[in-house]
């Protein structure tokens, strides 16, 4: 055991958490260029696609660079908790896209537009954030990292309440009926992006309180 100590460490994982984190900024970014700016909407989910498919290739090289090496510069539990978190979220968001598309929504509401401003405002805090793993002197602002994440999550949450709350109002036809239900469904995806930016906080500040 005392050899391991010497043996040096693979530092990629950090420019593979990079990567991702930087990633799901875009995918984030992409979200809001959709919905507040509502045209060529097969593009844009498109674009979204691809960004989803470039996330899971990164996290596959993260794992695949587990298996390899012998001295992470993270526990291994760790490393692939992170991975999967940082994955969720995007897969998350790139699932409310994919039924916007699938519904042939006509136009985004003030709601979902809401939720998707949050969403990037929590994906610009991890892509500032996640680099910092790689300086444990830097440790400390990851619980800032979860605290603001958090309070942006209960925001998607008061959003949601609100949205739901109104989601039948003025429905009189079977028409309305379908799209009020549709975009129930698409509120409930875009909170869960929310909820999985949360996931990935705790697990930051889990990181932080296990390694303190």
């Amino acid at each position: 055991m005392v050899l391991v100590r010497f043996l040096p460490r693979n530092e990629r994982f950090f420019d593979y958490f990079r990567q991702a984190a930087e990633n799901s900024a875009r995918v984030a970014q992409a979200l809001c260029e959709l919905l507040e700016n509502y045209s060529d909407i097969e593009q844009k989910t498109r674009q979204i696609q691809d960004l989803e498919r470039h996330g899971d290739e990164i996290t596959h090289q993260i794992f695949k660079a587990l298996y390899s090496t012998f001295v992470t510069p993270l526990d291994r539990e760790d490393i692939a908790n992170l991975a999967n978190r940082l994955d969720d979220f995007v897969d998350a968001i790139e699932e409310a896209t994919r039924r916007i598309r699938l519904y042939r929504i006509d136009q985004p509401t003030e709601h979902a537009r809401r939720l998707a401003r949050i969403i990037d405002q929590q994906a610009t805090i991890i892509a500032e954030t996640v680099p910092l793993l790689e300086n444990k002197k830097q440790w400390n602002k990851l619980l800032q990292c979860s605290i603001s994440i958090n309070r942006l999550e209960g925001e998607a949450d008061d959003t949601l309440d609100q949205a739901l709350a109104s989601q039948f109002d003025g429905v009189s036809d079977m028409n309305g009926l379908i799209k009020a239900i549709r975009w129930g469904e698409i509120y409930q995806h875009l909170e869960e992006a929310a909820d999985r930016a949360e996931d990935l906080a705790d697990s930051l500040e889990g990181l932080v309180a296990k390694n303190a």
